[in-house]
């Protein structure tokens, strides 16, 4: 598994710059038959990517703007590993006004995926009420006292409608242009509460002091045990209440 085996998308590919981010994977730059895409390699199992690839076709058909997986020479969207995808151009989100067109882009995700299925392997943060893994997350690597006002958090989402959340939507994983929101790097992505999105600059998804006390406690509590126990995970969990 590597990226020896990007020669299956033909013999005119050339891997050109290592691109910040991507901690899971190793992310480049490539040009496929002259089109500039991005390369990635990992550790995800076909499974997983099989997942996230139906995903990002899907929602490019629906009029979405994300990365659209570019296939082998055999049709395959990935192969040993490796995923390509098409570039998407654009700049971070700045202004008051940006944020809330990021905001209207994560609900017509939300709205487009209600009843998706569970990326093989992950949890949503309710099932972690009484699951302690699931993909990244190991809860008992955290102190049990953490781990409590964690589930704290998460059970104010119980009964809530779930579908696919980015999960990470912070201003590098977002392209805009005049035209268009995209949202690149899915590697987070995963059925849970909508919530975990939607903890934006200037409360762009508009949210009530209730409900953005609900999504902002939920998030730092998800944030935290996804990372544990690196300098971001420990200050998200100090912004999580105790019980």
């Amino acid at each position: 598994m590597g990226w020896e085996a990007l020669d299956q998308w033909g013999k005119d590919v050339t891997r050109l710059e290592r691109l910040a981010g991507g901690e899971a994977n190793d992310v480049w730059t490539v040009r496929v038959n002259g089109q500039l895409a991005v390369g990635r390699v990992g550790v995800r199992s076909d499974a997983d990517l099989a997942w996230e690839t139906d995903l990002l076709k899907r929602l490019d058909r629906e009029g979405m703007s994300v990365p659209v997986p570019i296939p082998t020479t055999d049709g395959r969207l990935f192969a040993d590993g490796v995923v390509v995808m098409t570039y998407v151009e654009g700049r971070p989100p700045e202004t008051e006004a940006d944020w809330r067109r990021v905001a209207d882009m994560l609900r017509l995700l939300h709205r487009l995926t209600q009843g998706w299925p569970q990326r093989p392997g992950w949890r949503s943060s309710t099932d972690l009420l009484h699951a302690e893994t699931g993909t990244r997350i190991d809860l008992r690597a955290m102190p049990p006292e953490g781990v409590g006002r964690c589930r704290a958090a998460w059970a104010r989402l119980v009964g809530r409608q779930t579908c696919v959340v980015h999960g990470d939507p912070n201003p590098r994983n977002i392209r805009m242009t005049v035209d268009r929101v995209a949202l690149i790097d899915w590697d987070e992505a995963h059925v849970d509460v909508p919530d975990l999105d939607l903890v934006m600059p200037h409360n762009a998804a508009d949210l009530d002091d209730e409900a953005f006390d609900i999504a902002a406690q939920a998030w730092a509590a998800w944030e935290a045990a996804v990372c544990w126990d690196d300098e971001h995970s420990i200050k998200r969990l100090a912004e999580v209440r105790a019980v």
